[in-house]
């Protein structure tokens, strides 16, 4: 007898979608689906809570020095003209007043870098194991802007890992199981296949 609800699937597409609601759940806080689907990722998502519950103060902070680019008042990055072979400084800026473009027959155009101290979380090796069996389960997740010129610019990669460690972590770090709940909903319309939200509590 299997340990597991088959799901009237293949093993490879069971195993997608399961994964996929699992990242929906960590990501969104609740979905809709079916009593049989929800109980299935309930098993997976929990233990996922529970390890970042355990690992959540396992890491050791550090101060690092970073490269970053400088920007304008604009934000845009500093540009400017340097020669090719000594690396000197012919042009503080890469435009002009009017905002035109400088080219200079020896020179190249470089992004100015000012060096910054920066402080970064550094897993401990249970933490980064961990996150690394999170990872495993959890597809990545881009949060898309909204549309217009500047979607692109706002489009960001979701760590769901660091959101398990810093959001969830925390909220049940005093809980001892059962972070999530199923509540029924009724029969779905066509197939009469019981219809559950499953949410985090």
């Amino acid at each position: 007898m299997a340990m597991y609800r088959k799901l009237g699937e293949a093993t490879p597409q069971r195993k997608a979608l399961l994964r996929t609601q699992v990242t929906d759940l960590i990501y969104k806080g609740r979905i809709i689906t079916t009593e049989a689907r929800a109980k299935e990722v309930q098993k997976m998502a929990d233990p996922l809570i529970a390890m970042a519950v355990k690992e959540k103060d396992n890491f050791e902070t550090v101060k690092v020095q970073a490269k970053v680019a400088r920007k304008d008042k604009d934000g845009k990055r500093v540009k400017q003209i340097v020669d090719k072979e000594t690396g000197k400084v012919l042009a503080e800026s890469a435009h002009d007043k009017d905002g035109k473009v400088v080219k200079m027959d020896n020179g190249k155009t470089v992004t100015v870098y000012d060096t910054v101290e920066k402080e970064i979380k550094k897993d401990k090796p249970s933490r980064m194991h961990a996150r690394r069996k999170m990872l495993s389960v959890l597809y990545p997740v881009t949060e898309v802007g909204k549309a217009g010129a500047g979607a692109k610019k706002s489009t960001k990669e979701i760590d769901l890992a660091d959101k398990l460690f810093n959001e969830y972590a925390p909220k049940y770090a005093n809980r001892k199981g059962g972070y999530t709940r199923i509540i029924k909903i009724g029969p779905r319309r066509g197939d009469a296949a019981m219809e559950v939200v499953l949410e985090l509590v």
